[in-house]
C-alpha cells in the first residue's frame, strides 16, 4: 500500500513503538515490529531514521552495549501517549472497550492499551458539553440475570498463559483440581482460549495426549512459560469446539423441540427476545398462557434457563428434560419437608416460651 512507502507515515510508526522510559526497545526488535505492521526497511534505515529525521524528537539511546537500545528520554513531555488521534469517538470507542478486554487480550497488547485506555479516560474527563462525552456517562450494559464476581486471577498467571498462546509455546502449570481437591504439576500444549461468564479457561492438550481439556485460569496456582513449542492443533477450530457443547454439557448433538406453556410475562419476553430462530407462541384457549414451540440444543444450559423461571413455565417436551424437572421437584420436596437445626431451635424457643427461652441462653452463656 502506498501509506507504506510514505517516510512520514514510517516515522510516525517509529514514534509510536518507542516506550516511555525506563524502558526501551533494541533496534532489531523496533525493526521487527515495524516489519509486523507492514513496513520493509532495513536496520541501516531504520538507525538513520532514528538518529536523522527523528533526532528532533526527546529520544535517548543507549549505545554502551549492542544492540542499542531506544526510548524516550525521562523527562519527555512528547511521548507516544499523545500520539494516537485523541479524539472524542477514538476515546469514547477505547473507554467502552476497556472493561471487556481484559480476559481476552493478551497482557502485553493490555500493556501497551493502558496508556491508552487511561488517556481515554482523561480525554473525556475534561469534557462537560460534548455530546459523546455524555455518552459514557450516560450508558451502561447490564447482563442478563445474576452475574457471579470473576474469579481471582494471578497477573503472573494470566501472563505467561497469553504469551504461550500467541507464541505458541509450551506451559508448565501447577493445576488444583475441582473435582478431586488436590494440585498437579501438568505440561501443556495450549490451543485457544474461552471467557464465559465469570471464569477463562485454557483450552490445552496435556503432555503427549491428544485430547483438548479446558483449565479455569483462576485455579492455576503457578504458570511458567517454556521454551519448546507447543504442539500443533491443525484441526482444532475454536468454534466448532464451542458449538459442539464443550462448554454447554449437551446431552445429544441434535436439535430437539421443546414444547412448554409459559405465563404471560414470560411469552411477552419471548416474543421481543426469542429463544431460537425456530420459535412460535400460540395462545392457549380458555387461559392467558401461551404454548412454546421451540428449535433448541438439549444442553444443560438451556434446562438451566427452564429452572429459573419456576412456576412460569410448565415443559411437555423433551420427555428427558420433563423426568429431569419431575427429579428435581421430588428431590426439593424432600429436602424442604426434613427438618433442619434452625427449624428444631424455632420449636424449641416457642415450646419453652419466652422466660425459660431466655434462661436457656444465659445458662449456655454462664462463664465456666
Amino acid at each position: 500500500m502506498s501509506e507504506f512507502k510514505d517516510p512520514l507515515y514510517r516515522y510516525l510508526n517509529i514514534l509510536q513503538l518507542l516506550p516511555r522510559a525506563p524502558n526501551k526497545i533494541a533496534t532489531s526488535t523496533l525493526l521487527q515490529k515495524l516489519k509486523e505492521r507492514g513496513f520493509q526497511l532495513s536496520e541501516r534505515t531504520l538507525q538513520r531514521d532514528l538518529s536523522g529525521r527523528l533526532s528532533k524528537f526527546p529520544i535517548h539511546c543507549d549505545s554502551e552495549k549492542k544492540p542499542y537500545r531506544w526510548g524516550y528520554s525521562e523527562h519527555a513531555l512528547f511521548t507516544a501517549d499523545v500520539l494516537p488521534a485523541a479524539d472524542t469517538p477514538t476515546a469514547l470507542a477505547l473507554h467502552l472497550a476497556e472493561g471487556h478486554l481484559g480476559n481476552l487480550l493478551p497482557q502485553n497488547v493490555l500493556d501497551l492499551l493502558g496508556r491508552h485506555f487511561r488517556h481515554a479516560r482523561e480525554h473525556l474527563d475534561e469534557l462537560q458539553h460534548n455530546g459523546l462525552a455524555q455518552w459514557a456517562r450516560r450508558v451502561r450494559s447490564l447482563p442478563n440475570g445474576k452475574t457471579l464476581l470473576p474469579a481471582p486471577l494471578q497477573p503472573q498467571v494470566w501472563e505467561q498463559v497469553s504469551t504461550a498462546l500467541v507464541d505458541n509455546r509450551q506451559l508448565r502449570i501447577d493445576y488444583r483440581s475441582r473435582s478431586k481437591g488436590d494440585t498437579k504439576t501438568l505440561r501443556l500444549h495450549p490451543a485457544g482460549l474461552v471467557s464465559r461468564h465469570s471464569i477463562s479457561y485454557l483450552i490445552a492438550t496435556v503432555n503427549d495426549y491428544d485430547d483438548l481439556r479446558q483449565f479455569a485460569l483462576h485455579r492455576i496456582r503457578n504458570a511458567e512459560l517454556l521454551d519448546a513449542p507447543a504442539r500443533e492443533h491443525d484441526s482444532f477450530d475454536i468454534d466448532r469446539y464451542i458449538e459442539g457443547g464443550a462448554f454447554s454439557s449437551r446431552q445429544s448433538p441434535q436439535e430437539v423441540e421443546l414444547i412448554a406453556d409459559v405465563a404471560p410475562q414470560t411469552a411477552w419476553l419471548l416474543g421481543e427476545t426469542p429463544l431460537s430462530r425456530q420459535q412460535r407462541l400460540e395462545p392457549l384457549p380458555g387461559s392467558d398462557w401461551q404454548r412454546l414451540h421451540a428449535r433448541v440444543p438439549l444442553d444443560q444450559e438451556t434446562l438451566w434457563w427452564i429452572f429459573a423461571l419456576n412456576d412460569n413455565i410448565r415443559v411437555h417436551a423433551p420427555k428427558v428434560w420433563v423426568e429431569e424437572i419431575e427429579r428435581k421437584l421430588e428431590r426439593l420436596r424432600e429436602m424442604y419437608a426434613a427438618p433442619t437445626a434452625s427449624d428444631t431451635d424455632r420449636r424449641s424457643a416457642v415450646e419453652t416460651g419466652p422466660q425459660e427461652a431466655d434462661n436457656a441462653i444465659t445458662r449456655e452463656n454462664a462463664p465456666c
